[in-house]
């Protein structure tokens, strides 16, 4: 049996529509499943078992020996959430107690990390292990992942094989239910749809033009590739940048949408809310060097290819991966 946590979100339920493609039918997936809106991303996915997510310690201990492979995926995700103990309970001691239980019973794990560890990116967007005690979040989720990257590496015992994908900016379908957290894709879509036009934040850096604020746009499609690659092949266990090694402009993504929905593009800047303005990132790139030496050879979507598929083929229609 393959587990995946998180599985009624956005990421996990397109990996698991992935596994189904590659075969595999004994899928377990764990999440809370308390939310129909998300629920309906598991639809028509085939499934062993679902189960809630705190019960799964408990289940795990009962199949041990039937697990083959655990992607932990699942966390607390909102950016503009600042209780520490949400994050300590659902991100970091959970993720611990899930490591710990692949040490144990020797199952091979892939889990979800993030580029909101590099904060501000003062010490660049490189996946090098030397670097993650110094990196500084901007916010309580990337304290979160990065102080459960910096426990792992720290320990002496770990699962046969395991790596942290450090996602950058993902977007793809399956992201209906995320709100103010969907990516900047999904909103620009609905705007076009509603009024014709787009409005981006404005920029409050000097070095950045209104718009051409610079992040790596990663298409879900290549973050479950990754997935796989790692699952099927499991290289050289450690830290793992997951983007596309490009950053593109806000400008480039929403004139991409536009162009996706065959529209002109009508762009406007609005004032940076204050809540996140001094903790806004104005440029993001992963190093993709690390995943590339290991051996993944696939090509990334670009930002066009990536939004004209996500566009044409599930927002016009309203349909999920």
């Amino acid at each position: 049996m393959i587990v995946v946590t998180g599985a009624a979100g956005f990421i996990s339920s397109c990996l698991v529509q992935e596994l189904n493609k590659a075969g595999y039918k004994d899928i377990v997936v764990v999440d809370d499943f308390s939310r129909e809106d998300k629920n309906k991303n598991l639809f028509g996915k085939t499934l062993v078992a679902k189960v809630p997510r705190n019960n799964f310690f408990a289940w795990a201990n009962d199949f041990k020996d039937d697990i083959e492979f655990i992607f932990h995926l699942g966390a607390r995700t909102d950016t503009t959430e600042f209780d520490k103990s949400i994050f300590d309970e659902l991100n970091l001691n959970y993720s611990k107690d899930m490591w710990n239980l692949c040490t144990k019973y020797q199952i091979p794990l892939v889990y979800a990390s993030s580029a909101a560890t590099y904060g501000l990116g003062e010490f660049g967007y490189n996946d090098d292990h030397v670097v993650v005690e110094k990196l500084k979040p901007l916010n309580p989720y990337g304290d979160s992942k990065n102080d459960f990257d910096k426990w792992v590496l720290k320990q002496r015992d770990t699962p046969p094989f395991w790596a942290g994908l450090k996602f950058f900016n993902v977007y793809g379908p399956n992201e209906y239910h995320k709100g103010r957290m969907a990516s900047v894709i999904m909103h620009a879509f609905n705007q076009i749809t509603k009024t014709g036009a787009m409005k981006l934040f404005a920029s409050h850096n000097a070095d950045y033009k209104d718009g051409e604020q610079l992040r790596d746009f990663v298409y879900v499609k290549d973050v479950v590739s990754v997935c796989m690659f790692l699952m099927n092949e499991r290289p050289e266990s450690g830290l793992y940048n997951l983007g596309t090694g490009q950053a593109r402009s806000f400008n480039d993504l929403a004139i991409a949408t536009f162009h996706a929905m065959g529209r002109t593009p009508e762009i406007s800047y609005i004032p940076t809310p204050e809540d996140i303005r001094d903790k806004y990132q104005y440029f993001t790139e992963a190093n993709m060097q690390k995943l590339i030496n290991n051996g993944y050879s696939k090509k990334f979507y670009t930002l066009e290819e990536g939004v004209e598929d996500y566009v044409k083929h599930y927002l016009n229609t309203n349909s999920y991966m």
